[in-house]
C-alpha cells in the first residue's frame, strides 16, 4: 500500500507546478547522453508527450554531433575544431545538414510520436525560422575563416507559434540560413537560448552531460546571473560550461524567466526538474524566488 501513497504523494508534489506552467512554453535543447542511449531517448520522448498534456507548450531544440562525427569519419573526412568550433567547409556543411535535418530531427519526432505525441521537425529554413550570420574564429588579432559555422541575427517564431496552437510539438535541427541563401551550422545551446528568447518562454532547459554547475565538489542547485558571473571569474565555471550559462545569461536578460542546465543521464531529467520541489540539476534565475 506504501508505494501507492508514494506515488499519489508525487502527484500532489506536482500539483502546484502544473498549475503554475499549464500554457506556458518550455524550450528544451536536447543533447549527449540522451541522445543516445535507447532507455533515455524514450523517457526523454515520454517527458515530452506528458508535457504537452498537461498544458505545457515544449519547443525542441536538438544538437547532434557525434552523429556528425560519425558519417564524416564513414566519408574519410576528419572532423577539425577551432576553439571548440568545427570547421565546416562545404562538403562538411551537407554531411551535417543531411544529419540534424535528415536523420537525427526525423528520428527525434518519430520517437515522441511513437508515445503518443504530435511533433514536427523542422530547420531554420523552414519559413526563415533562423537568421544566421557568419562567424569566426578569432586567433589573437587575426579572424579564421572557419566556414559554414554561424550565429542567430534573428528568429521569427511564427511557424512554431502556428504549431504550438494545432496542438503539436515543435523539433528544430539547429541550421541557419542568411539573406542570400546561405546555410550555417549554429551551436545547438546558441539556437535553444535564442528562439527561448523570441518566444518569451518561461524556461530554457539545456540537457548535459553532467550533474550541474558544481562548487567545492557541490552542485550548485540555484544561482542568480550576477553569482554565476562570479562563478565565471573565479574560475568555478570554466571549459564547456562558460558558454552554456552565458547562454542562460542571455536569455534571462532577454526574457526568459528561469534557465536550467541539468543532467540528461537521469531518466525522466526534465520531469524531475519541472514538477518537483527539489528539481535537478543548476537553476539560473535573475533572482531567487520561491513557487
Amino acid at each position: 500500500m506504501q508505494k501507492y501513497i508514494d506515488k499519489i504523494n508525487t502527484l500532489i508534489e506536482s500539483f502546484p507546478y502544473i498549475k503554475k506552467f499549464s500554457g506556458k512554453t518550455f524550450v528544451i535543447k536536447y543533447g549527449g547522453n540522451a541522445m543516445v542511449e535507447d532507455k533515455l531517448k524514450r523517457a526523454f520522448a515520454l517527458d515530452m508527450v506528458l508535457l504537452k498534456y498537461v498544458g505545457i507548450r515544449p519547443v525542441i531544440v536538438h544538437g547532434g554531433g557525434p552523429q556528425i562525427a560519425n558519417l564524416l569519419s564513414r566519408v574519410g573526412k576528419e572532423s577539425v575544431f577551432q576553439n571548440g568550433l568545427r570547421v565546416t567547409d562545404s562538403e562538411t556543411m551537407d554531411i551535417a545538414e543531411m544529419v540534424l535535418v535528415g536523420q537525427v530531427n526525423k528520428e527525434i519526432v518519430n520517437m515522441i510520436n511513437m508515445e503518443g505525441g504530435r511533433a514536427v521537425g523542422l530547420s531554420g529554413k523552414d519559413a526563415n525560422l533562423i537568421l544566421a550570420d557568419k562567424i569566426y574564429h578569432q586567433d589573437g588579432e587575426n579572424q579564421v575563416d572557419i566556414g559554414h559555422v554561424g550565429t542567430v541575427r534573428k528568429v521569427n517564431p511564427s511557424i512554431i507559434e502556428t504549431l504550438d496552437k494545432e496542438n503539436y510539438i515543435p523539433v528544430i535541427a539547429p541550421i541557419g540560413v542568411n539573406e542570400q541563401g546561405q546555410t550555417f551550422n549554429i551551436n545547438a545551446d546558441t539556437a535553444a537560448g535564442k528562439i527561448a528568447e523570441a518566444l518569451n518562454a518561461e524556461k530554457l532547459i539545456l540537457l548535459t552531460d553532467i550533474e550541474g554547475i558544481k562548487k567545492d565538489d557541490k552542485l550548485v542547485s540555484s544561482a542568480t546571473i550576477d553569482e554565476i558571473r562570479q562563478m565565471i571569474s573565479d574560475k568555478v565555471i570554466k571549459g564547456g560550461m562558460i558558454p552554456k550559462t552565458e547562454c542562460c545569461i542571455s536569455a534571462i536578460t532577454n526574457g526568459v524567466h528561469k534557465t536550467s542546465i541539468i543532467d540528461g543521464r537521469v531518466e525522466h531529467s526534465v520531469l524531475l526538474e519541472i514538477f518537483t520541489d527539489s528539481g535537478i540539476g543548476s537553476e539560473i534565475m535573475l533572482k531567487h524566488e520561491d513557487i
